[in-house]
């Protein structure tokens, strides 16, 4: 019983939609934050629906950036339902009635994750789905560049050299 009440307290923190709302004290690139909460607890935010270039990467440092200059400082609602396997909070976060997560795709500093886009509302789905599309035919961002590398592949890449 000492090991299900874990796994239930999780289950019943990612099966249900929760708001978190504080001010963003910290960046860590281009799709991850730290929100400190009224309580003065923090708690990482990875960003739901996208995937940032790693800090290495090319478009790493401006990813941190863009992301950093949105929401540093701010007030922010994360609108979420699920921690990822580190405990993180994956979610949506929304400044001024805007949504930040869409908006690195839309610059072209992040990548739609449709990987993950069964976890996506069908409306969050398509508008991402058409952004990333609009950023590539723009040459935005990472767009820029002829065959960018996606982050979910560098990072393979990454571990495959130190083996």
């Amino acid at each position: 019983m000492r090991r299900l009440i874990p796994l239930l307290l999780f289950w019943s923190i990612s099966a249900s939609a929760a708001t978190l709302v504080g001010q963003v004290v910290g960046v860590t690139d281009g799709d991850t934050v730290t929100v400190l909460d009224e309580q003065k607890q923090q708690h990482k935010v990875r960003l739901a629906g996208i995937d940032a270039p790693e800090k290495k990467q090319p478009f790493g440092q401006r990813s941190k950036e863009a992301l950093s200059d949105a929401v540093f400082g701010k007030t922010v609602s994360v609108e979420w339902n699920k921690l990822d396997r580190y405990g993180r909070i994956i979610g949506k976060i929304v400044v001024d009635a805007r949504d930040v997560n869409l908006s690195q795709v839309e610059v072209g500093l992040a990548w739609w994750y449709q990987q993950y886009s069964a976890e996506q509302s069908v409306g969050d789905r398509q508008l991402y789905a058409l952004t990333e599309e609009n950023a590539r035919r723009e040459r935005l961002g990472l767009w820029s560049e002829a065959e960018p590398t996606p982050p979910w592949d560098w990072r393979k890449l990454k571990k495959a050299s130190r083996k």
